[in-house]
């Protein structure tokens, strides 16, 4: 059974979007932004800083209430709750992690009228979306990661992949998307923190993903390994999600600045040569968004500051002022970027090659933002520590 993301415009169905790129399709920017956005309701739902889905007239959110993770469906224009599902998932929070909560902090994914979920200790389900009931798992690993899950499901056809277990005994595991049976495994790196994509390079559909130690592409049929690339960063693993631009995979990291390379397969060996590189600017746990062959995004370096880079020579066009915030969740509508700060503040800004152009602030939430938010036409859901708000801009 093959299903298709198929997404309407207003649809946030997945991490980072219909795309998984940040690019919202259904925003178009007011002629004059208001004072204020309006808050239409907020409720409680729980903890964790997984992103909000929307689909149709629901938004779905993936949330910690006590000792279980929780999938619970809303009806998006009235807060209604349609139905909660929730399952056991106790487990001993790393110290180092203490600061960021116990999560869940893995994007579910909808397609197919189905959402599958990546739980903090490693589980998989699949759900049914119109009602809640669990149409298979695979339970958690023996083995997990450092710090737990962060990596979102990739839905592919009639394949989910989620990189599984831990240093030692990870997989990058393909499931049917219908029975939860295992299709293929990469067993050659454990998993990191950031989410796969799919890319079609030198003519072979790929996925393309941070492993504990590595960036790799696999066959997207077979998971067989097609090139790797050895990438560490001080944090031990990376949280970035790569970036493909024309033919070149771009890679991130902290204190790694940016690298674009170019895939290439010459007979039966795959190579991937630098084509730029730039330390000027990096990036850690904030991803970045593209327009027009330029990326911006938040850099750690100096305390957090905004950045433009031309993605075709690396150059970086600008910085902003330092200090600026220690995470930014952005996504783009046009030439409009979003950028929602941890401390609340969601900053609108042109993309512009000469400089930072903020066009409006607003205040979201009075506590940490961590989720990227989820944009549906003119409207905002915002998942702070514990409560999902809807803004809308009239």
């Amino acid at each position: 059974m093959a299903v298709t993301l198929t997404v309407h415009a207003q649809d946030w169905p997945q991490w980072r979007g219909p795309n998984r790129d940040g690019a919202i399709a259904s925003f178009t920017a007011p002629d004059a932004w208001p004072t204020a956005l309006t808050r239409r309701w907020q409720v409680e739902v729980g903890t964790g800083y997984a992103t909000p889905l929307v689909v149709g007239d629901r938004v779905y959110t993936f949330t910690r209430q006590g000792e279980d993770e929780v999938l619970t469906a809303f009806d998006a224009a009235s807060a209604k709750q349609l139905w909660r599902a929730a399952y056991p998932a106790a487990f001993s929070m790393n110290p180092a992690a203490r600061q960021h909560g116990p999560g869940p902090k893995s994007t579910p994914t909808h397609a197919g009228g189905r959402i599958f979920t990546l739980g903090m200790t490693g589980v998989v389900l699949a759900f049914d979306a119109r009602e809640g009931r669990v149409l298979w798992q695979a339970p958690a690993p023996p083995v997990q990661p450092m710090y737990h899950t962060a990596m979102s499901p990739l839905v592919d056809g009639n394949l989910v992949i989620v990189h599984v277990g831990g240093h030692d005994r990870g997989a990058l595991t393909a499931f049917e998307v219908a029975t939860g049976k295992v299709a293929w495994q990469w067993t050659g790196d454990g998993p990191a923190y950031g989410s796969p994509i799919i890319a079609t390079l030198s003519g072979t559909k790929q996925v393309v993903t941070f492993t504990q130690e590595n960036l790799v592409g696999v066959h997207r049929d077979t998971g067989a390994l097609l090139w790797r690339r050895p990438f560490t960063t001080p944090a031990t693993t990376t949280s970035q999600t790569p970036i493909v631009h024309r033919d070149m995979v771009i890679e991130s990291g902290r204190d790694n600045g940016f690298t674009a390379f170019r895939p290439t397969l010459a007979g039966s060996a795959w190579t991937t040569p630098d084509v730029w590189q730039t330390r000027d600017v990096s990036v850690h746990m904030s991803d970045v968004v593209a327009v027009d062959g330029v990326v911006y995004g938040l850099s750690h370096l100096n305390r957090g500051q905004y950045f433009a880079l031309d993605l075709e020579t690396g150059k970086v066009l600008w910085t902003g002022e330092p200090r600026r915030a220690e995470h930014a969740a952005m996504a783009r509508a046009g030439s409009t970027i979003f950028s929602l700060e941890d401390d609340g503040e969601l900053v609108v800004m042109r993309a512009s090659r000469t400089g930072f152009e903020p066009v409006a602030q607003y205040e979201v939430a009075t506590s940490a933002t961590w989720a990227q938010p989820a944009i549906s036409g003119g409207r905002i859901f915002v998942k702070d520590v514990s409560s999902l708000t809807l803004w809308t801009v009239d």
